[in-house]
């Protein structure tokens, strides 16, 4: 901020003051006015309400008061909820002003770090998570008539668990409980169903014309480059101030350092907007120009509703937003830069007609619009739902169904986000919330943070828990070497130690990152019962966001390259100093690819390490396979999650774990580490043709074999933890043992090992193909058979390699009587002449078979 600047601010205080009071008497009439008495009427018969007013129809400002004397409210409080801190404060001033009061009279506001309320007051502007606090320490809202939820389009997950908790309240407690929802732009037919038919109110604004342009441009410019080009266009159109959207922090750095160069615009203030500003400097943005300049504001999607930033003619909108989307299959959520909605597009275009006739610069052409998305995904559906399903415990709910949605929360993100609290211990394992919840629940912070704050009170390290929580929310700056390769930039311990010098004395103006960081932090310790003037050590700052992470505990593998405790691969560049510790917790990291980028975390001392893996820590003793080794391995595994701190051999492992680990390898080997010998394979083949031919009989082929281990070979695997050992079994005694002595009986009758021949021979059956047995056999034996040998109940046909007198095949058939028939004779031919000696009958049906040349008497 410029010193002349904030001197002029300072200055000219007073004439700020004369331009409030005359404000104040002014009666303007507002559109929102016209339809008060419908709305006071639908109140007073205790139905709930939806009121649509279009921008700069007077609802935030106008309906409050204008419900303040209704016979139902008796004396009550109208509590009124805003998504955002500047709006709350600011809606609260503007009120307060109407009664001829400051905040903290009639008309007050609680905030985060902030609150201007007193025994008098029966207006109360909130943030939403506030009524999530009000609600959960007094469910009946004693002292409160009516509930407003503003610019509820917005849905954020505070406005949504606020309004499901307040229904809930509304039903069970509090009959006489208002509740009136409010928007510009909102579909009411959700909403309705969910508050059981509200009447829904439409209120038209007083909004004057606004002239949209598309400018299109190419994508290949920087988003600065194009948004400067826009707003030059819009200086040079207009004459009034220009607010731009731009997604975040980062681009409005960017974009005025663009606007200022080359000497920037003659008699511009450029000032940015967003929540990480001061009050002070938000006011400013916000209030108009007092010297006469001509003021363009670059906001993010906080000057989107609510708010009205004076003198503003012109907007430029970038088109663009930055969200946390959380991902369940991670359990981590990631910033991510979206095309925002129609819906967020006329709020913003809006902007430009509040006060006189407008121009709305839209970064994107008309055929891009088409593809853009009509209205904004809630927060309930792609949002980290921890802090929810813990006030959802603390309320006593087990299933997100007991209460009324308009969106109910995505099973999977709830289900990730009650296995989180199981293991910071908020709920137990049917969901119900437990001592260490509530208190935990209490803090208002994220149940990581509480959780860490929680334990470090017990350590005598509380305050180190509160800066770092508090770092953590604003995620305060820290220093950064000026010069060379090497950094700490992503290291909490150098802004602890920035934080431990920042004063947060009475009456301060908060302006960095780092001071409201303190703010906050002081905020937490006086909530936590933290002894005032603690300290401790800031190395101590791993252990304590391994309470709050223990999911990300990181060990270091090579190259900057961690294992965390949850199963993810996370990084480090190698030039950043926690590259190189052994051990890391990281605190934010992003969803992409299969390892993500840390970037924030501190070191964990070995030492801490130790006590950490004590208490949340797990110890057993691991029997697995050794596939190198081709033998079980049992060893006894500290490890917290995925990362294993020590391993060391098991003196005596479970037995029946030895044997799931053997029964384990031999499947993953897929059998071959059973000890197969020929006589078992055929075994197994005359079995598992047995099955083919009836199934009835058990399966045996290798898979049926691995699926049934543990009944067939688990008996007798006691004492047994190698492959070498395996070898020692008598694997065709075992095959045996799955077949009951009938079916043993079968197997010998109707798959034999050998058939009988004319000759007199036995002939082995091969059923290496089990659907096709075969026997090989000299010709001249077979002279006399008829028909074809069957088995397997008559109902197979052996297949019949004939051989001629040097054994090499002849002709396979298995149809004797037909090649006895068609194909004998031409086969006769052909051996006969080359073994004249043998014996070719010219009938072999009535021909005397024989193993030898020829048949003997």
């Amino acid at each position: 901020m410029d010193s002349d600047h904030k001197e002029g601010g300072r200055d000219n205080e007073a004439a700020l003051g004369n331009q409030r009071k005359e404000r104040r008497g002014l009666k303007t009439e507002l559109p929102v006015d016209s339809v008060l008495p419908e709305l006071k009427s639908v109140l007073a018969q205790n139905r709930p309400a939806i009121l649509i007013a279009q921008p700069g129809a007077g609802k935030t400002t106008r309906v409050p008061p204008g419900l303040l004397n209704e016979p139902w409210l008796k004396g009550l409080k109208i509590l009124m909820l805003e998504p955002r801190r500047l709006a709350a404060v600011s809606a609260a001033d503007y009120m307060a002003e109407s009664f001829g009061e400051k905040a903290g009279g009639t008309v007050g506001y609680r905030i985060a770090l902030d609150s201007k309320s007193g025994p008098d007051t029966r207006i109360e502007v909130v943030t939403e998570g506030i009524l999530t606090r009000m609600l959960q320490s007094d469910p009946s809202l004693e002292e409160v008539g009516l509930v407003i939820f503003d610019e509820f389009h917005e849905r954020n997950l505070q406005a949504d668990l606020g309004l499901a908790l307040a229904l809930q309240s509304r039903a069970v407690l509090r009959e006489d409980l208002r509740i009136l929802i409010m928007s510009a732009t909102i579909d009411p037919h959700p909403i309705s169903q969910v508050l059981g038919g509200a009447e829904v109110i439409r209120s038209e604004g007083r909004v004057y014309p606004v002239e949209t342009v598309h400018l299109g441009g190419s994508r290949e410019l920087p988003l600065e480059r194009r948004t400067a080009q826009g707003v030059r266009q819009a200086w040079d159109d207009t004459e009034g101030g220009i607010l731009v959207f731009l997604p975040g922090v980062r681009e409005i750095a960017r974009t005025r350092e663009e606007l200022m160069r080359s000497g920037g615009l003659p008699g511009a203030e450029i000032l940015p907007l967003h929540g990480g500003l001061s009050r002070e400097e938000q006011r400013r943005a916000v209030r108009a120009s007092i010297d006469g300049k001509r003021k363009i504001v670059l906001s993010t999607t906080l000057a989107e509703s609510s708010i009205t930033v004076e003198g503003v003619t012109a907007v430029v909108d970038s088109g663009l937003i930055r969200t946390q989307i959380f991902s369940p299959r991670t359990g981590m959520s990631r910033l991510v830069t979206l095309t925002e909605s129609l819906e967020s597009a006329d709020q913003r275009r809006g902007r430009a007609g509040r006060t006189a006739p407008g121009i709305c610069y839209r970064l994107w052409s008309k055929e891009e619009e088409a593809g853009m998305p009509a209205a904004r995904v809630p927060e309930m559906l792609q949002s980290d739902l921890a802090p929810l399903a813990l006030e959802l415990a603390a309320w006593g709910i087990r299933h997100p169904a007991e209460l009324e949605w308009i969106d109910a929360p995505p099973e999977a993100g709830y289900a990730e986000a009650q296995e989180l609290l199981r293991r910071l211990h908020a709920i137990d394992d049917k969901g119900v919330v437990t001592s260490e919840g509530r208190a935990m629940s209490a803090l208002g912070v994220h149940p990581r943070l509480a959780r860490m704050i929680r334990r470090a009170l017990d350590l005598g390290l509380g305050a180190e828990a509160c800066d770092l929580a508090a770092l953590l929310q604003e995620q305060a700056s820290s220093p950064v070497p000026a010069g060379g390769v090497v950094t700490d930039a992503v290291s909490l311990l150098p802004r602890l130690q920035a934080l431990s010098a920042v004063s947060t004395a009475a009456g301060s103006a908060l302006r960095t990152p780092n001071e409201r960081a303190a703010e906050r932090a002081a905020r937490l310790r006086r909530i936590a019962g933290v002894p005032a003037g603690s300290s401790g050590d800031i190395r101590r700052a791993g252990l304590l966001l391994a309470y709050a992470f223990p999911d990300r505990v990181g060990r270091r593998r090579e190259s900057g390259r961690f294992l965390l405790s949850g199963g993810r691969g996370a990084y480090l560049p190698e030039r950043e100093l926690l590259s190189r510790e052994p051990y890391v917790v990281a605190a934010d990291i992003d969803d992409q690819g299969t390892e993500g980028r840390i970037w924030l975390a501190a070191p964990l001392e070995l030492e801490d390490l130790e006590r950490f893996a004590v208490e949340e820590g797990t110890e057993e003793v691991r029997v697995v396979w050794d596939k190198e080794r081709e033998a079980v391995s049992a060893q006894r595994v500290r490890r917290i999650g995925a990362v294993v701190l020590q391993a060391v051999q098991a003196s005596s492992p479970d037995e029946d774990a030895v044997a799931a680990a053997l029964l384990e390898g031999i499947r993953e080997s897929g059998g071959r580490l059973l000890p197969w010998s020929r006589e078992a394979r055929d075994l197994q083949n005359r079995m598992m043709f047995m099955h083919l031919a009836d199934p009835d009989f058990p399966a045996s082929d290798d898979e049926a074999l691995l699926e049934e281990l543990d009944n067939w070979l688990r008996p007798y695997v006691a004492g047994i933890r190698s492959a070498a050992q395996l070898r020692k079994l008598n694997l065709v005694q075992l095959l045996e043992q799955r077949l009951t002595w009938e079916q043993r009986k079968t197997l010998d009758t109707e798959a034999p090992t050998r058939l009988s021949v004319p000759s007199g021979s036995r002939i082995a059956v091969d059923y290496s193909d089990p659907q096709r047995p075969f026997v090989a056999v000299k010709l001249q034996e077979m002279f006399g058979q008829t028909e074809t040998p069957r088995i397997g109940r008559g109902r197979v046909p052996v297949t019949v390699q004939l051989l001629s007198p040097a054994r090499r095949p002849v002709q396979i058939t298995s149809d004797l009587a037909n090649f006895w028939k068609e194909t004998y004779f031409e086969v006769k031919k052909d051996l006969k002449g080359r073994y004249p000696k043998h014996y070719w009958p010219d009938d072999p049906n009535e021909a005397q078979a024989t193993r030898h040349v020829r048949p003997r008497n």
